[in-house]
């Protein structure tokens, strides 16, 4: 479909879905989809507007252009994205690769609109299965005193192939302040739902010791606060007495696989909104 996906958010006010409504059949515009939530906490409205411009009587940047004025006038911090497109993506990984490979299935499958430019990692142990998908791998080195030059080299590779989205597929490296800043909003982690109270390198053992009943993941978009930002997606899977702590892991891979192809799509799809440290998810 040729069209355009419009977010906006703005203060609670009578009358907004009427009046992106009528802004949208002024210029023969079709409504494909509306989603809407009023946050009244905070008199706070969000909205997500799919609009197909195969009509339109006007070019689509005057249409894009001319919202401004409805925009200021409700006082909106507002984003068009056309359609259809390819959200240019990097991935980053370390050693674990289960992650890795559900982004290259669903995009291969076509299920996420993204373009994969270059797998990013601090170990080679998944450069095979890039160059297997034809994905330009890149090795960095990032022990010890060479952590902030490692960085300082992914920013200038985002730079160089106009990324848009850096995803960590379990990257298990600790992003720098000023990384998380200038890229907020726009890297997305995946992690196992036990922290914080299982830390260290065998959580699994722990939660397995404890006899928990419920196994998780959580997508969440980065912020200087270690793994706190704002949730984008959660799965869960149930815990039975039989299951081993290689059954755990097992059930967290899946949970994580899911959790993030989900997450990547939200965003991807533009189906999310930050707002203070939440993300509002409009659902597919």
């Amino acid at each position: 479909m040729q069209g355009l996906i419009l977010k906006v958010d703005c203060p609670d006010q009578h009358g907004i879905v009427a009046k992106i409504a009528s802004y949208i059949a002024d210029y023969s515009g079709n409504l494909v989809e509306l989603s809407q939530f009023t946050d009244d906490q905070h008199a706070k409205f969000f909205a997500r507007v799919e609009i197909d411009t195969a009509n339109l009587k006007v070019e689509v940047d005057d249409f894009i252009a001319g919202f401004n004025t409805l925009g200021k006038s409700l006082s909106a911090t507002w984003h068009f994205r056309r359609l259809p497109y390819k959200m240019r993506t990097t991935v980053l990984v370390t050693k674990t690769d289960h992650c890795l490979n559900e982004v290259l299935w669903r995009t291969k499958l076509g299920e996420m609109p993204i373009e994969i430019t270059s797998v990013i990692g601090n170990r080679d142990t998944c450069q095979t299965i890039a160059e297997q998908a034809g994905v330009p791998f890149h090795l960095i080195e990032m022990d010890g005193d060479n952590k902030e030059a490692g960085f300082q080299r992914i920013r200038q590779i985002i730079a160089e192939e106009q990324v848009e989205l850096t995803v960590l597929a379990r990257f298990m490296q600790i992003l720098p302040d000023w990384f998380c800043q200038e890229f907020s909003g726009k890297i997305i982690n995946i992690h196992h739902s036990f922290l914080p109270a299982f830390i260290g390198a065998n959580p699994y053992r722990q939660a397995y010791e404890r006899g928990v009943k419920l196994i998780g993941a959580t997508c969440h978009y980065v912020t200087s606060e270690l793994d706190a930002g704002p949730i984008i997606e959660q799965e869960v899977k149930r815990v039975q007495h039989f299951h081993t702590p290689k059954d755990l892991m097992r059930l967290g891979r899946d949970c994580e696989r899911t959790a993030l192809a989900r997450g990547i799509r939200h965003h991807v799809h533009d189906r999310t909104i930050i707002h203070q440290n939440r993300a509002i998810v409009f659902p597919d």
